[in-house]
């Protein structure tokens, strides 16, 4: 709704008629702290809403970024699991770690013992 010069000059003189010349000036001070405080409650309004998308969007960005979240209880990866999960974990892996190293054992015994045999059989046929 636009308000053209003639149209102002109108509602000037119906107010000056109404209100008459000694309230007019008082009616346009309040009506001039009215608007006055009308912009500031807008732009307090405008000021929360582009604080609370500037936090919003800051969260967004912080979930982006942050590290995924730890596996649940009781999986393998899961670095807080129960006692129970870690002392069997600790145990399988003693027990590979024995079972290689017996392989490992029994592999050196099984070398020294051919070099043995080779080296009797060198000895004697010398």
């Amino acid at each position: 709704m636009n308000l053209g010069v003639p149209e102002m000059i109108f509602i000037f003189l119906l107010a000056l008629l109404i209100f008459g010349p000694k309230k007019l000036p008082e009616i346009g001070r309040q009506i001039g702290r009215g608007l006055a405080e009308f912009k500031r409650a807008s732009n307090e309004l405008k000021s929360q809403i582009e604080d609370e998308m500037r936090l919003l969007e800051t969260e967004e960005r912080e979930k982006k970024l942050a590290p995924p979240p730890p596996p649940p209880e009781g999986t393998v990866a899961s670095s807080g699991s129960s006692p129970e999960v870690t002392a069997a974990l600790a145990a399988g892996t003693e027990a590979s770690a024995g079972v290689q190293a017996a392989a490992g054992q029994a592999s050196v015994e099984a070398a020294a013992g051919a070099q043995s045999e080779s080296g009797s059989h060198g000895v004697d046929g010398a």
